[in-house]
């Protein structure tokens, strides 16, 4: 039996999820970055997280070769960030506040935190990869975040 597109879509849109900037440098050293969802923690010992990203994604191309990426988590008042990074067209980075990481991709200003990862695996999954980072930085603010749900930004209410 196989499940219809927009069951599956209906049902994984009840699950709210923090919302993220993942950024990386092309082979040109030019800022990549984009919006996404798809973020989790794998494993503690060692540190491991995953994207997922589309293979339509305008990011995809530099992501599929890159060799680091951070991984921003946003707060509550960065919707508009969210938006920008998800729209494709332009240079995202024009007028906004970010410095290079260690691993030389942009950190985002005034995010709730971010992990800087060493891209360690890559498996493609349907219209996905899945993209495992090993953390070698992390760093937490005080904050609430930006959460996605039902195909809309959504804060936490507590």
């Amino acid at each position: 039996m196989t499940v219809h597109e927009s069951a599956f879509r209906s049902v994984l849109g009840r699950f709210a999820t923090g919302v993220t900037v993942i950024t990386t440098v092309d082979r040109r050293g030019r800022d990549i970055g984009m919006t996404v969802s798809a973020f989790s923690s794998v494993s503690l010992d060692p540190p491991l997280v995953l994207i997922c990203v589309g293979h339509d994604a305008s990011a995809y191309n530099a992501l599929s070769k890159a060799t680091h990426f951070i991984a921003n988590i946003l707060s509550e008042g960065q919707e508009a960030l969210a938006r920008r990074f998800a729209e494709s067209g332009g240079n995202r980075f024009d007028g906004i506040g970010y410095e290079h990481g260690e691993n030389g991709s942009a950190l985002l200003l005034d995010v709730l935190g971010y992990v800087e990862c060493e891209i360690i695996a890559r498996h493609e999954a349907g219209d996905h990869d899945i993209i495992i980072g090993a953390v070698e930085v992390a760093t937490a603010e005080e904050g609430k975040p930006l959460l996605y749900y039902r195909g809309g930004y959504a804060q936490l209410e507590r």
